[in-house]
């Protein structure tokens, strides 16, 4: 009930809204700029202002991508595959309706989950040690790059780039110099915050100002929002399966909000007694879509609050407010600060009805919003990312850091590259460095490493994910090869001879 944590809970969930209705933006921009904000804060205050940001920036996020087939964060983009269609049938209002009720559910479902699991975790997390950690840090950069399909190599190229520059500084044990070539300004390393917005805030500012100012437009709506909650009771199987798979997909580092959306529509389509609309404006598609990856959110915080581990880039950001403020998350926080934990579980629950209600009233008020130019955003984006980074130790340096990475950022999306493997590997790097040096010092071969139960559960993880893998790829190489033979290209299209041949 502090005043402060309220306020913070209210201009976190509003402001992510706003943000996620905003083409462009996303809650890495947001977050990336309030992080050194956010360390003048308490912990729970600083933590609950991004946990609102974090939260509710995908419901805003689905007024565009119903609305102008532009999603607003990238997650909404399966959204508009069944949103859009609905609002050129004259549906706009039961589609964002029914979005708003499904991310509602997803949301507290998902932290009614994570209440319940609360005691679990409180008895499971003491058992894991440096070696039990340092695989579950493993085994989330590994899901990390596998779960970039199709850019496997360059996605294992930008973890291990960002595990390189975790390196540099003074290496943690004997406190020696590791790549600084002699330049004191390199002795502290690269900074995280510095790292994050140059990568996410100031390559999304040069990306928004070097293209074509765009202001969409799109048709006012209805401002009665309530009759999407009614229309989900015939849904709630749909709502219930796909806020599962939410909650599943985003306990597990690295895998996240795209694979919950993908099982939770594959699921849907494949039980509907309709499925061929789906992709022509099904609301069983676009519940299954917004459900799901609303209830990640709550989900992500369980690897970060039980062991430390963050599971995507936002609670990678999140996990650098707890080192600032001393409270390390891990098997110990459930121990010494239930109250801790308790406070995020209610301030995640209020954001969600805080984001609902504000959104029943708002819709109209927020499509202005969208019509925003982007290179006026874009400079903004610029200016309050360079005070951030400046505000953080007064260091041109930093500036001049940010500025490269900011630039390197806007190759990598030129390029169509992932960017964040880059800060996992960076977070999960640091993480595995530590517990695998405490780690050696209690064993004496290989096999110590699992002769635990948990730590041989998760080497077993790492092996399966890794053959299944292997195995896929030799599925997918097979299929190829079969198409070849038939006469058809890869992609499935008959093979025509050149004239003469």
């Amino acid at each position: 009930m502090n005043w402060q944590v309220l306020m913070a809970l209210l201009v976190g969930s509003i402001g992510g809204v706003i943000i996620g209705a905003i083409p462009g933006v996303g809650a890495a921009v947001a977050i990336a700029i309030l992080l050194p904000a956010t360390f003048g804060f308490e912990p729970i205050v600083g933590l609950t202002m991004l946990l609102g940001i974090y939260g509710s920036s995908m419901y805003g996020g689905a007024i565009p991508a119903i609305l102008l087939n532009t999603p607003g964060t990238p997650v909404n983009a399966l959204t508009t595959y069944d949103g859009y269609p609905m609002t050129k049938r004259g549906e706009a209002q039961r589609a964002l309706s029914l979005a708003y009720s499904a991310s509602f559910f997803g949301g507290v479902f998902a932290i009614v989950c994570l209440i319940i699991l609360a005691p679990v975790l409180a008895m499971v997390a003491p058992h894991f040690g440096s070696r039990e950690i340092f695989l579950a840090a493993l085994l989330g950069i590994i899901l990390v790059i596998l779960a970039h399909r199709g850019q496997i190599m360059a996605a294992g190229m930008m973890a291990f780039f960002g595990i390189f520059l975790n390196t540099i500084g003074l290496e943690p044990a004997k406190y020696t110099q590791r790549f600084t070539f002699g330049q004191t300004w390199l002795t502290g390393g690269v900074d995280l915050i510095v790292l994050v917005l140059g990568l996410f805030a100031i390559s999304q500012a040069l990306f928004l100002m070097l293209e074509k100012d765009q202001t969409p437009h799109a048709e006012r709506v209805q401002s009665n929002m309530l009759g999407g909650f009614a229309e989900l009771l015939g849904l709630k199987r749909v709502a219930f399966v796909a806020s599962s798979f939410g909650v599943m997909m985003g306990s597990i580092p690295g895998v996240g909000e795209f694979t919950a959306q993908f099982l939770s529509y594959t699921y849907a389509q494949k039980t509907s007694k309709h499925p061929e609309v789906f992709g022509k404006g099904s609301p069983e598609g676009l519940v299954a879509s917004e459900a799901a990856n609303n209830a990640v959110p709550p989900a992500a915080m369980i690897p970060l609050l039980a062991l430390g581990i963050p599971g995507e880039a936002l609670t990678a950001m999140m996990l650098s407010v707890f080192y600032v403020h001393n409270v390390i998350p891990g098997p110990q926080l459930f121990q010494g600060k239930m109250d801790f934990v308790i406070a995020l579980y209610i301030a995640m629950l209020l954001l969600n009805l805080i984001v609902i209600v504000f959104l029943l009233f708002s819709t109209n008020l927020l499509l202005r919003i969208t019509q925003i130019p982007t290179r006026y955003l874009g400079f903004v984006i610029m200016t309050l990312s360079f005070v951030g980074v400046y505000s953080l130790r007064n260091s041109p340096v930093d500036c001049a850091i940010a500025a490269g990475f900011g630039v390197f950022g806007l190759i990598l999306k030129r390029l169509n590259l992932p960017i964040v493997p880059i800060i996992l590997g960076v977070v999960l790097g640091g993480i595995m460095e530590v517990k695998l040096r405490s780690a050696m010092a209690r064993v004496s071969s290989p096999i110590d490493f699992v002769n635990r139960p948990i730590s041989a559960i998760l080497m077993l993880i790492i092996l399966f994910v890794i053959v299944q893998h292997i195995r896929a790829l030799r599925f997918e190489h097979k299929q190829r090869q079969l198409k070849k033979q038939n006469g058809e290209d890869p992609s499935g299209q008959s093979v025509v001879a050149p004239e003469g041949f």
